[in-house]
Parts: C-alpha cells; sequence; structure tokens
C-alpha cells in the first residue's frame, strides 16, 4: 500500500507546488496582486483557489494518517499567499515520506471511516480507500487549481501537471 500511496501522492503535490509557483510568478510578471489569483473560482458555488489547495493537502495527509492508523499533523486553514500555500503542500510531502512503509502494512484491508458533512460517514477498506476516494479527490483538486490557473493566462501545459514520466522517474 506504501508503493501504490505515496508516490502518487507525492506526484501529485509536487506538482500542485510546481503549478502554485508558476502561478505566483506570472501575476507577479503581469504586475497583478497574486491575491486575486487565490480568491478565483470557476464556478460561484465552487471553493476558491486557496480553498483547494487545503482540500487536495488536507486530503492527502489524513488519508495517510487514516490508512496507517496513526495521527496526520494538524494544519489551520489560514493562507492567505502562494507563499503560505507552497509551505503547506511542502509540509503536506514532508510528512507523507516521513511514514515509514512498515506502518502501511495491513492497510489495504483496514477499516477506514471518513467523515463529512454533506454525505455522513464514508466507510472503505483501504484499497478501495485509495483508489474511490484518496487518488480521485486529490487529483481533482489538483486538477481544480490547475484550471483556475489556466484560465487566468498562467502559461501551463500537460507537462505541468504530470511532471516527469518516464521509467524510474517519480
Amino acid at each position: 500500500m506504501h508503493a501504490l500511496t505515496v508516490p502518487a501522492l507525492v506526484r501529485a503535490l509536487t506538482q500542485l507546488k510546481h503549478i502554485l509557483v508558476k502561478g505566483e510568478a506570472h501575476a507577479r510578471a503581469q504586475g497583478w496582486d497574486p491575491a486575486v489569483l487565490l480568491g478565483m473560482r470557476l464556478a460561484p458555488d465552487m471553493f476558491p483557489l486557496t480553498r483547494q489547495v487545503q482540500i487536495a493537502t488536507d486530503i492527502a495527509k489524513n488519508s495517510v494518517g487514516r490508512m496507517t492508523g496513526g495521527e496526520a499533523p494538524k494544519f489551520d486553514d489560514t493562507e492567505t499567499s502562494f507563499e503560505q500555500l507552497v509551505d503547506r503542500v511542502e509540509r503536506t510531502i514532508a510528512y507523507i515520506g516521513s511514514v515509514p512503509a512498515a506502518a502501511f502494512e495491513g492497510a489495504e484491508t483496514r477499516d477506514i471511516t471518513v467523515p463529512t458533512r454533506a454525505r455522513g460517514d464514508l466507510h472503505f477498506k483501504g484499497l478501495d480507500y485509495l483508489f474511490a476516494f484518496i487518488l480521485p479527490n486529490v487529483h481533482f483538486h489538483v486538477t481544480t487549481t490547475y484550471a483556475l490557473l489556466r484560465h487566468a493566462g498562467v502559461p501551463l501545459g500537460k507537462a505541468d501537471y504530470l511532471g516527469p514520466v518516464g521509467m524510474g522517474q517519480g
């Protein structure tokens, strides 16, 4: 489970960091207040960019905690700058990378409960949790961040989302 989970989450979050760095650089190059981009939404009923990043990192770190029976670090949702969001992503990557592979032993059949506001408690076995909840949700919020910045004119392409592709690259 470690091999299925950690590299995928680290890769997605590494690319999220890359996208954020490019977003801030583009805003500054255009003479824009970067905070304007942080408040962007694709639709009025969607969360803004800042919240997309917070959710992606929360799902990633909390899922590792749940899968290993450990406790993920708690982050306050107080970020108001690209720099703070990048720091949040880096702290999430550091936490995920610090969890030893042995902690994931038995995670594929572990009972996982995820509390939600809208849908009540969701119940999974570990493997289903990874493929039906963790990865789709993390990628949804990373993709939404990408789409918001791309819509704002940030020069992003598919390679910015995917990152290095090939054998042995991760």
